[in-house]
């Protein structure tokens, strides 16, 4: 029950203290979206990307290890697809 005493953790009304974790959230999913492009690869690479990460930028270490561009909608809505199909599986098992 930890995160339940921390109120920082969430503040629906601050939308800019949220961005950091949203961020954190999304851009770990957008990683993940590339396991099956790299197939038994992947783990690798994402050991080294996360090496990487206090080196380089976040864009960097993704085109870097990724070939993605963060700056691109392309990378966000693939995060954003594995919440979609998350929340519909949801939605199948309250039926």
């Amino acid at each position: 029950m930890f995160w339940a005493s921390k109120l920082h953790f969430s503040i629906a009304q601050l939308g800019f203290y949220n961005y950091p974790y949203l961020f954190g959230y999304l851009f770990s999913l957008g990683i993940y979206a590339q396991k099956d492009r790299y197939g038994s690869a992947f783990n690798d690479r994402y050991t080294n990307l996360l090496r990487d990460t206090g080196s380089m930028t976040a864009e960097e270490v993704v085109q870097h290890h990724l070939q993605q561009d963060i700056c691109q909608p392309a990378f966000w809505q693939a995060s954003l697809d594995i919440v979609d199909r998350a929340v519909s599986r949801l939605e199948s098992l309250a039926l």
